[in-house]
């Protein structure tokens, strides 16, 4: 089974008020991307992944007129995708939905969220409390895009869970001066670990009620992205490992002496004329999992050489969106 997960930025806008894909020669969010060059390109990522399941991380806005399943198993038949099923979790105001597209031959997929009816590890749409800076203060914290908790049976009677999480960006968005911009990180990064503990403590629930748990999207964390990630003592990344999952990228990042330096994003920087790399997507998996032949892959249109060799995948992974798949192989 092959599963992956995929952060594709402003596909929302590929879609009109009724969920009708939108394939002209207008400006997409991408810059100097028209509409119809960015969907071409997600479908060409799309077929060549060749998923029985994605996570689409940033998938089509649900509000009074818009459905995000209904707008993906709309790209899924325009496209021919053999993941022509989608489900999602609770809908948010962001525009940025979770939702997975899945192969129903290889799978049955069903939101079925959980909690533990307390403060201490609420459902994904609830409040979780936490003293983070030790100030005897609980700080009450929700998410703005809640992650997404599915049951996932096969057909050979095997079900684990999968949660999808989109976690808060640590960027500074609105500072209008330094001083701000350093607040507004630091209150972001505080919230982002906050909303790390709480899905620690799910997945904990679950591999306490022995229920394998696959975790996977874009958890905005990784070495290196910023000045302040020491000044709480762990990363986001860090405390999902440690709560008893595993992600070979995020181990090999985190060690003393890392290896390669892995990236799933690629961001342009206009005023210094060159790109940021960021390790930013993951697939973690619980330890008994690790027995089932996992093998992981970023489809990097740089850094894999399948990707950067066939011209046109190359292309359509950077065209397509500014962060890249990543994809886990495993025996389920």
């Amino acid at each position: 089974m092959r599963l992956a997960t995929y952060n594709i930025e402003w596909f929302a806008n590929l879609f009109d008020r009724q969920d009708k894909l939108i394939v002209d020669d207008s400006w997409s969010g991408r810059h100097n991307i028209t509409k119809a060059e960015q969907v071409e390109a997600i479908a060409k990522v799309l077929t060549a992944v060749d998923a029985d399941a994605m996570l689409i991380v940033e998938a089509p806005n649900t509000g009074k007129t818009q459905n995000t399943v209904r707008a993906l198993q709309r790209f899924a038949e325009a496209f021919d995708l053999r993941t022509s099923h989608a489900v999602m979790g609770f809908a948010n105001d962001t525009h940025q939905e979770l939702s997975l597209m899945y192969d129903p031959m290889a799978m049955t997929v069903n939101h079925d969220p959980k909690g533990t009816g307390d403060k201490n590890a609420p459902r994904f749409d609830g409040v979780f409390h936490i003293d983070l800076d030790i100030d005897a203060t609980e700080d009450r914290v929700r998410f703005s895009k809640p992650p997404m908790e599915l049951l996932v049976r096969t057909p050979a009677g095997g079900r684990f869970r999968l949660i999808g999480a989109h976690l808060k960006s640590k960027a500074p968005h609105g500072a209008e001066s330094r001083d701000e911009a350093i607040r507004i990180s630091i209150a972001n990064r505080r919230k982002q670990l906050a909303q790390a503990v709480w899905l620690s403590r799910r997945v904990g629930a679950h591999l306490d009620a022995a229920e394998p748990v696959i975790l996977m999207g874009d958890l905005n964390d990784g070495p290196g992205l910023d000045e302040f990630e020491n000044l709480f003592g762990r990363s986001s990344v860090e405390i999902l490992l440690q709560a008893g999952l595993f992600d070979p990228h995020a181990v090999e990042a985190y060690a003393d002496q890392p290896g390669s330096l892995f990236s799933t994003a690629r961001f342009a920087r206009p005023t210094e004329g060159e790109y940021l790399e960021a390790l930013l997507d993951y697939i973690m998996i619980s330890q008994e999992l690790r027995a089932c032949s996992p093998q992981w892959r970023i489809w990097h249109p740089f850094h894999d050489p399948t990707c950067l060799a066939v011209k046109d995948l190359h292309q359509a992974l950077l065209t397509a969106s500014d962060h890249f798949p990543v994809t886990l192989d495993i025996d389920l």
